[in-house]
């Protein structure tokens, strides 16, 4: 047993001193780690998850001396777990039963290995019932693609995703709210005045969000956790702009198909060639930045839960691939942007679309290059990726005026102006994002970004 961590959510003190006792006396070389709220938990646990050999969940919790926020549930918990590919086996032991199966089915639909023990009235049950489950439990191998790969915070490569993200969110929420009278954008975006705040994004901030987490929590794109994520965000917030397609994709992830499937039935079994999957590719190109490779091979992950069609893929590696570019040292990069994306990016009509865009000249007008290369008005990939590229290129050290160009020509603003955004953030860099813009985002964002710490309500005097 090579785990020796047993992450348990328990508020009550006398079953606590009882779980430490049983394993200090037990000897089977487990130590516990306990929170008493959901909120706590899941604010630390990701931290123990490579040395969790059990994970130990009650249900009802009430509220610690002193606490100023609702200590939440176990099957808040669980709904966070879930999230994630297994790391460990689990043990419900809530006598809460009805709750206790809620969490038991929330946990297996994610495919995590879930056990109960029902608690008595006395603390026996602990050593009689719990110990043997926990001996047997923590025992089990996970499989090895199931063992935890932590991404830290601090990682350089996390933070360029993430200011990839923060480029992709504005781009989304700037091209919704100046889709009306998108030729006036130029006046708009670098003379003012701007709508009034709050600007809210759309469903491609979300997607996008949602790789991020991904990238957060295994340090690559896990499809299967990708799916969990994309459907349990669209679950959460279903009023975002979601598609007709994507919608009927996500629900069916809900019910419990495979991504697999429904990937591929989508468009009477062509699949998607739609330009959602490279309206949230930015982040994947930040975060492997300097390995054009594994950018390709990630961004081709990252497309496949939703985008079965190789088009709809080409336009996921091909944003993937400039944002690397772009977040990558200058003296580290090829000859021209152009030159390492279509070295990459596979043969296709997105590739066809990148040549011509490569070979517009410097002087080409928005709406010249918007009328040869389209502006996502058809909400494909080949139709949209393109121009995309071409304002972030035209552009690359101007957020303001990218933006203006991907969105003064029309067509499907929003995520024109995600895809550009996402990609010239990495080289305007943290101060090249108008303060005031970023201030003026949805007052969700940072839930978005982060939906459990902000979700704990304070409690009643």
């Amino acid at each position: 047993m090579s785990r020796r961590t047993v992450l348990i959510l328990e508020d009550n003190p006398e079953r606590v001193a009882t779980f430490t006792a049983v394993l200090r006396d037990s000897a089977i070389g487990l130590e516990p780690k306990i929170w008493p709220d959901a909120g706590s938990f899941i604010a630390e646990a990701e931290r123990h998850f490579s040395d969790a050999a059990l994970i130990s969940l009650d249900h009802d919790l009430n509220p610690q001396p002193g606490a100023l926020v609702d200590p939440g549930t176990g099957v808040e918990v669980a709904e966070f777990l879930a999230d994630y590919l297994p790391v460990c086996p689990v043990l419900i032991h809530s006598s809460n039963a009805d709750r206790a199966w809620s969490m038991f089915n929330e946990l297996r639909f994610a495919h995590w290995s879930v056990q109960r023990v029902g608690p008595d009235q006395d603390l026996a049950w602990v050593r009689k019932f719990w110990l043997p489950e926990v001996r047997r439990l923590a025992a089990m191998e996970s499989p090895p693609e199931h063992h935890w790969r932590p991404t830290h915070e601090n990682d350089s490569s996390l933070a360029a995703a993430e200011l990839s993200l923060r480029g992709t969110g504005l781009g989304d929420a700037l091209g919704e709210i100046c889709a009306y009278q998108a030729h006036r954008a130029p006046e708009r975006l670098l003379h003012g005045p701007l709508p009034p705040p709050p600007w809210l994004h759309t469903d491609d901030t979300e997607m996008a969000l949602a790789v991020f987490e991904v990238l957060r929590a295994h340090g690559h794109i896990e499809p299967d956790a990708l799916a969990r994520r994309f459907h349990r965000r669209f679950e959460r917030d279903p009023d975002r702009g979601y598609g007709s397609g994507t919608r009927l994709q996500l629900r069916a992830l809900a019910a419990g198909d495979s991504w697999h499937t429904t990937a591929a039935q989508a468009f009477s079994g062509a699949g998607s060639m739609g330009n959602g999957a490279a309206m949230r590719a930015a982040p994947v190109g930040a975060f492997f930045a300097g390995d054009f490779a594994r950018v390709v091979r990630e961004a081709e992950a990252s497309a496949q839960v939703t985008h079965h069609h190789p088009e709809g893929r080409a336009g996921a590696i091909a944003v993937a691939l400039a944002a690397a570019w772009a977040a990558s040292p200058p003296e580290s990069t090829g000859p021209t942007f152009w030159n390492d994306v279509l070295h990459w990016t596979p043969a296709s009509e997105v590739y066809r679309g990148l040549e011509q865009a490569a070979a517009l000249g410097p002087n080409t007008s928005p709406g010249e290059a918007a009328r040869v290369l389209g502006n996502g008005s058809r909400v494909t990939a080949p139709d949209t990726v393109p121009y995309a590229l071409w304002c972030a290129q035209t552009h690359l050290h101007d957020f303001r005026r990218a933006l203006s160009a991907a969105i003064e020509v029309g067509g499907d603003c929003d995520t024109t102006a995600a895809i550009a955004g996402g990609i010239v953030a990495l080289r305007a860099g943290e101060s090249g994002l108008p303060r005031e813009w970023l201030e003026a985002r949805d007052p969700d964002w940072q839930h978005a970004l982060n939906p459990w710490k902000c979700r704990w309500k304070p409690l009643r005097p």
